[in-house]
This record gives structure tokens, sequence and C-alpha cells, in this order.
């Protein structure tokens, strides 16, 4: 069975379907698809006769008689569509100078023999180059601020350095990555294709970017406070294991995410895995630094390309063989950093250490095959103290 809302909608939008509408107001409702040619017709005859009544009020004082029903025809015309689209659930607001120009017609539009316009009748304000009608949901009017917004260096890297700002809009803390003036074509076009990677990843647990500067190579994105290497090296005396534990495992849930996504980090480090802190000292990881990913899609990756990364696996020979192991081995880094503080390899015999092990393996065919794999293990450890070999 047919939806009546839905019916009433089409209805609403099909009956304005071969009205003719000036392209100058059609260009004011172009962001609204359906109701685009309506709103834009309606603006327009409304204008048409708010237009004359501004002119013959500063002339005879009075409004043609058939011109008088058809503005009285017209404001209920508006006012049974505006009424019919709130009924449907779609909230449409009109300008509020329009609204009451509509009202204080009404209040001396007469149907017969013309209408006098009073002698306390005030000029109407007519809006030619924005819209009357909005839809409120859809809409949001912010504030746009003049002013300079100063960055703040807080990284750099061989090919990139890292600002902080203040977004006055919002008030909100953002980051921008901008590429080094010197970079080689192939450098700055991993740096273009690390935004393009990241802006189609959406996932808790990865950094997300915002829009690209193609003038400046720039572009926005969130702003984390710390390197996962420095949070951990500021609390490890008091990270308890449980904290640990939900650290490993977002970071792991993200490498996971972006190999099911056909991707291949390459450069898994300490640097490149952010942390996001919030009030209560809860924390989000995030990955971050995409320049080395490998796209099984793209060609681009499978050129000749040097040994990179910061934890390169002695087993791997060539880079354009790196493979979903490889990266198990710089995890094997990374967990080892999380569970000790150290930047050393765990060597016990407790949980961490026998997963560690496992992901840094001199035999490739001993590691983990997947990150799920690793996930799983990870998850059914249970709370121990720490490693013997990690700081009191």
């Amino acid at each position: 069975m047919a939806d009546p809302i839905e019916l009433m909608l089409a209805d609403l939008s099909n009956s304005y379907a071969d009205t003719k509408v000036s392209n100058a107001f059609l260009r004011l409702y172009v962001s609204d698809s359906r109701f685009d040619r309506t709103f834009a017709s309606l603006h327009e005859r409304l204008n048409g006769h708010f237009e004359s009544i501004n002119d013959r009020a500063e002339t005879t004082r009075h409004y043609w008689a058939e011109q008088s029903r058809e503005m009285l025809t017209l404001i209920k015309e508006v006012t049974n569509f505006l009424d019919s689209l709130k009924h449907a659930g779609m909230q449409v607001n009109l300008a509020e100078c329009y609204a009451d120009a509509m009202k204080n017609c009404q209040s001396w539009l007469v149907r017969s023999g013309g209408s006098a316009i009073p002698d306390d009748f005030e000029q109407i304000t007519i809006i030619k180059y924005e819209p009357v009608f909005s839809r409120s949901e859809t809409e949001i009017k912010l504030r746009k601020s003049s002013q300079r917004t100063q960055l703040q260096l807080i990284g750099e890297g061989s090919y990139a350095k890292v600002f902080s700002f203040v977004d006055p809009d919002y008030g909100i803390k953002f980051a921008v990555k901008r590429a080094k003036s010197d970079l080689s074509g192939r450098d700055l076009y991993r740096f273009q294709q690390e935004f393009e990677i990241l802006k189609r990843l959406r996932f808790p647990y990865i950094v997300e970017v915002f829009q690209y500067d193609a003038a400046r190579n720039e572009y926005q994105m969130e702003f984390c406070e710390s390197t996962l290497r420095k949070y951990i090296k500021k609390r490890n005396n008091t990270l308890s294991f449980s904290s640990r534990k939900r650290i490993a495992l977002q970071f792991l849930y993200g490498v996971n995410y972006i190999h099911t996504e056909g991707l291949l980090h390459r450069d898994v480090s300490l640097q490149n895995v952010l942390v996001k802190t919030f009030d209560g000292g809860a924390v989000l990881v995030k990955l971050s630094d995409f320049g080395l990913a490998k796209d099984k899609n793209s060609e681009y990756t499978r050129t000749k390309t040097e040994m990179r990364g910061t934890y390169r696996d002695p087993a791997l020979e060539r880079f354009k063989d790196y493979g979903v192991r490889n990266e198990i081995y710089s995890i094997g880094w990374v967990l080892s950093y999380i569970f000790s503080g150290r930047e050393v390899l765990l060597s016990q015999n407790d949980a961490p250490s026998q997963i560690v092990r496992k992901c840094t393996a001199h035999d490739v065919a001993h590691r983990y095959g997947s990150v799920r794999e690793l996930i799983g293990d990870v998850e059914g450890m249970e709370a121990t103290p720490l490693p013997t070999d990690a700081p009191a």
C-alpha cells in the first residue's frame, strides 16, 4: 500500500512541474531538488505582487481588483503549502519579513472593486538574491569570522609539518597537515593520496580529515593531543593493565579495519598512532600518517619503492612485496610498548610477551596470519601484573 504522506508530497511537487519560473529564482533553490520549482515559483510571484504594491502605495494608493484577488489567492496557496509540508513532517520556514508582509496585506486586501492601501503602509523589503523559503532541518547559519587564525606548529616529519588552530566558527581545535615545499613530485603525490585514502575511511579509530587545499598542499584533520609514545611515556608508572589492553584493542581494531578495506599501512609506529583524550581519563586511539599506505586497487603502490617505515621487518627483502605478516611485525613492536612502556620487545613468559613473540617471529610463517586472529588473543588476556622487565 502506498504511503499517503509520500503521495501528498509527490502531488505538491508535481503540481508545479509545468509552472514557468525564471532562472533568477530557480538558482536560489538548487539545493532542494524536490521543491525547487515550487519554492522558486511562490517566491517569484510574491515578489511581483510586493513590488507592484510598493509602487502603487507611492502613487494611487490603490491596488487593482484582479491583482487583489490574485494576491489573496497566493497568500492562501502559500499558507496551505507550508501547512501541508508541516503535516508531512517537513518544517519549511518563510522569511519573517515576507510572512509579516503577507499578514499585513491580507488585512486590507478585498476581492472586489480593488483595494485601498492604508495610509500607514510601510514599504515591503524585497528579497531577490537569497531564498525566502528554507528547510530548517537541512540548513544552519554559521558565523563566518573575518579574523585571521594563528597556526601553532605541533609536529614535523620528513614530508610535512602539522599545525593546530582553533576554528572561530566552532570554537573547536583542528589540525592542519602541510606538505613541505621541497617535496619531490612522487612524494607530493603520496601526500595527496594520503588525504584521499583517509577521506574515504570512516571508523572511530582512524583520524578524520575534512578538506584539501590544493593551493597550499595541506589538509585539515581532527586534532589529537598526543602520540601513543608520548601518552604512555607520561603515564607509564600509573597505567593499569586494563587501560593498556583497551588501548591495544582500539589500535588493533583500527588496523583490522584498514585491512578489510584493502589497505596496508606500511608505517605502523608509535609516532603514527595518535591519542585523543577526554575529560575523566577516557582516550580514543587514532591511526594516522597513511603516506606509505599500499592500496591493493592502486598500481602506483606496486612500482619500485625504497624500503621505508619505522619498524622494518628483517624478513622483508623488497618493499613492493610487503604483506599482512610484515605489518604484523611492526604491530608487535607497538603492542610491546603499550604493555611495557619500553621500546624493546617483551621477552617474558606472560601473555603479552607470547603475543609479541608470535607477531615478530623470525619465520614469517609462524606469525599471526591476520589482525583478526591477533585481536582474539588480546581480547582473551586476563589482567596480570606488568612484566618484570617493565619499569616499576
